[in-house]
């Protein structure tokens, strides 16, 4: 057997095997949730910070959350940059259906950094009454125990909690695809990660206990990244503290989604990814079924043998085990979810390609570069 052989062989096998470890991982940390934590008698106060840009799909839905939390002392603060901004009227009647909760909206752009998102919350992280600040995506599905899960969370050596966002309520096969992307393949990985002693952040939802991030520098220090989340990782680890994960991980609702809509956010993140940890981004191009495949084919090619059988074979393990994530954990699953799975393994060289191409992506209309020391002078 040649060297080549041996190693495509070899590879092939330890792909399989990581990628059964990481199913089997998020199949144990990511159980839907048997009961709800009820809040401590003596709950320390929470402060919610919630950047607002336009109107998600179920805008109105996941906004609703944030005012039916069991939770007995929280307050929350909307940002928006501009007073126009389409979630305000939305955000002001569920303001006055729930009176008795303490929020309020804070309206301004202050340019702390190219980030425009940490430019909208800068106001809210400033204005923030409590030691506790949780700082979620105006788009995902609050539980009513969403703060004390994450509270349960933050340990002695614990810097920061996180959620990956869990896609659900897709509509229409592209959002399907984006299922795909975040649940059993970036929710999985990451679970895995974190389970490797390697957590990092997500900003979908991060709880900071004030004080962490203050000695780093304060909120000013997350414009160091084009990403905040990468920024966090980062002060997090120099703290020697880590980043936790909440299980199981919070919910965004997609709605309809276009084939467009998902290249460019895949895009953005990937590009993110391989401005902030390059080295940790140099292997994904292995990460999904389509390398381990054409080495095993080619091993089977090199040795007479007729490559259908162990490709198939392989194929249904990889993806039967995928699929089997998804029941186990009560995430999104349809007829459409085992194409969607294939779909996403042929685009991710794309996407790797990309992203080591150019730098340069969209946000919400803003036109952000992924480079590291993007804070503004």
């Amino acid at each position: 057997m040649t060297a080549a052989i041996l190693i495509a062989a070899i590879f092939a096998v330890l792909a399989l095997a990581l990628h059964l470890a990481s199913v089997a991982t998020a199949i144990v940390r990511c159980k839907p949730a048997q009961r709800e934590i009820p809040a401590p008698a003596d709950a320390e106060a929470i402060s919610v910070v919630i950047p607002v840009c336009g109107l998600d799909n179920y805008a109105e839905d996941t906004l609703r959350t944030a005012f039916r939390l069991d939770y007995p002392r929280y307050e929350l603060i909307f940002c928006a940059a501009r007073a126009e901004d389409a979630a305000l009227p939305v955000i002001r009647r569920l303001m006055a259906d729930h009176r008795w909760i303490d929020a309020r909206i804070l309206v301004g752009d202050e340019r702390i950094s190219e980030n425009p998102k940490l430019n909208n919350v800068f106001k809210g992280w400033r204005e923030a009454r409590h030691a506790w600040i949780v700082m979620p995506d105006s788009n995902v599905l609050m539980p009513r125990d969403y703060l004390q899960r994450l509270l349960s969370h933050f340990e002695s050596d614990t810097g920061l909690v996180c959620s990956p966002p869990l896609g659900c309520l897709p509509d229409g096969f592209w959002a399907e695809l984006e299922c795909a992307f975040l649940n059993n393949y970036q929710a999985r990985w990451q679970y895995f990660a974190d389970s490797l002693g390697m957590g990092f952040a997500q900003g979908k939802t991060m709880l900071w206990r004030r004080e962490h991030l203050e000695r780093a520098g304060g909120i000013r220090a997350l414009g160091r990244e084009a990403a905040e989340d990468a920024a966090s990782t980062k002060i997090v680890r120099r703290m020697g503290l880590r980043v936790q994960l909440v299980e199981p991980p919070v919910r965004q609702p997609l709605g309809l989604r276009s084939a467009q809509d998902v290249w460019k956010r895949q895009r953005r993140w990937a590009r993110l990814r391989r401005a902030s940890f390059p080295l940790y981004f140099a292997p994904e191009i292995l990460s999904g079924a389509l390398a381990p495949l054409v080495a095993l084919v080619f091993v089977a090619v090199q040795l007479d043998t007729p490559p259908l059988a162990p490709a198939v074979l392989f194929a249904m393990l990889w993806y039967g085990a995928e699929m089997f994530l998804l029941v186990k954990a009560n995430w999104h699953v349809s007829r459409h979810s085992l194409v969607c799975a294939v779909l996403r393994d042929l685009m991710l060289p794309l996407l790797y390609i990309n992203a080591w191409g150019g730098s340069r992506f969209e946000w919400r209309g803003n036109d952000m570069r992924a480079v590291e020391g993007t804070k503004l002078s």
